[in-house]
């Protein structure tokens, strides 16, 4: 067979054939490689079929949730040979989303991947129109969908708070005492992401005896602007050291007003480092990843070896008691820490996975801190 990728827009009542090829790729980090039970190759395919992505609103190139489950996509097709294409909505809509799996099923899509919270509603109508057809929806909750799980469908999310945790903990360790979390919008995943990170980082400041102050805010968007751009700038001024910039396409406020002020920003999502490149230093000092890559090549791998039965119906919260699903980046590239090291890391994660370490999912309640962790919340 041989692969097209192509990338599909429905604009008003036309279908325009935009562009082909598999979009810009990010560097990966470890926790982004295919390394949790199949690396591209897990089994031996038996089931025939095509690979369709919709994105909810962004793009494939988005240097983040959306490029990671694609590059998942890409990766498995390509070890394959399984035709893959990606489908982007015109506007923020259920019903868009449906327009663009009906016409993703209509041109011979046997499974789709869906990355995102905002499919909850689409794949509870979806799953029952398309009983033959598949459905991986990553980072879809049971209390984002309006209707049980099908057979036909699988969900995950992930323990943000984890992958949040460490990352506060390692900034602290490493000396900053003054620290900022910009999120996109308060969803549950990015509150994980931030509650996990104040724990993180109040673990360490106790652990070391050191007074830290954490500034905490939304921006109500994922992506950046100069309001955000903005804000960002008087927290730094005002002696903000790091930033986790945790929402999409919001990191480039924060990255902007780091580099006015010799700032640092923490990525998410994906190994963001790249991202840091080009300009007098990196900002990035580290991000808070989770293995969107390596849960839509095990899903995928999962349908094409006939064993779909095995995660079919299933909602599931994936961390690293699951196996390699959340982290920081070890590449030596990508480790920017000057007195943290990767043994001190290699800890935590051991901690985390035998339950020694213990860190909160409540997204209700803000966390509980010592008096070593002053944290404000700004609207």
């Amino acid at each position: 067979m041989k692969k097209k990728v192509i990338s599909l827009f429905l604009a008003a009542a036309m279908v325009a054939t935009l562009a082909a090829g598999c979009g810009t790729k990010g560097k990966e980090g470890d926790v982004n490689s295919a390394s949790n039970g199949s690396n591209g190759s897990g089994g031996e395919v038996t089931v025939e079929g095509k690979i369709a992505l919709v994105t909810d609103v962004g793009t494939i190139d988005d240097e983040s949730f959306n490029q990671a489950t694609w590059e998942g996509v890409s990766q498995y097709g390509d070890a394959h040979d399984i035709e893959y294409i990606y489908y982007q909505p015109t506007e923020d809509s259920t019903e868009e989303r449906i327009n663009q799996i009906d016409l993703a099923i209509s041109e011979g899509a046997t499974v789709v991947v869906l990355p995102g919270y905002l499919f909850g509603e689409t794949l509870s109508e979806v799953q029952s129109t398309y009983p033959d057809v598949k459905f991986i929806a990553v980072d879809v909750s049971e209390g984002d969908m309006t209707a049980p799980i099908a057979s036909n469908a699988y969900a995950c999310t992930f323990s943000e708070e984890q992958a949040g945790y460490l990352a506060g903990y390692a900034a602290v360790k490493d000396g900053y005492t003054k620290l900022g979390f910009l999120g996109g919008m308060a969803v549950p995943a990015v509150i994980r992401f931030g509650y996990g990170y104040i724990q993180g980082a109040d673990a360490a400041a106790q652990e070391t005896g050191t007074d830290i102050e954490l500034k905490y805010t939304y921006g109500g968007q994922f992506y950046g602007d100069a309001n955000i751009t903005a804000k960002m700038e008087g927290w730094y001024s005002e002696g903000t050291e790091v930033v986790f910039a945790c929402g999409g396409g919001i990191y480039t406020s924060a990255r902007e007003a780091a580099l006015n002020y010799e700032g640092m920003i923490i990525g998410v999502d994906v190994d963001q480092r790249s991202q840091g490149e080009g300009y007098a230093y990196n900002p990035v000092l580290t991000s808070a990843m989770k293995g969107l890559t390596a849960t839509v090549v095990d899903k995928l791998d999962a349908y094409f070896t006939g064993n779909w039965d095995s995660i079919g119906g299933k909602i599931e919260n994936l961390g690293l008691k699951d196996g390699d699903y959340i982290g920081l980046p070890t590449d030596d590239d990508s480790w920017a820490f000057k007195t943290y090291t990767k043994e001190d890391y290699e800890k935590q994660l051991s901690g985390i996975k035998d339950g020694s370490i213990s860190i909160s999912n409540d997204t209700e309640n803000k966390p509980e801190v010592s008096d070593k962790t002053t944290v404000t919340y700004v609207d």
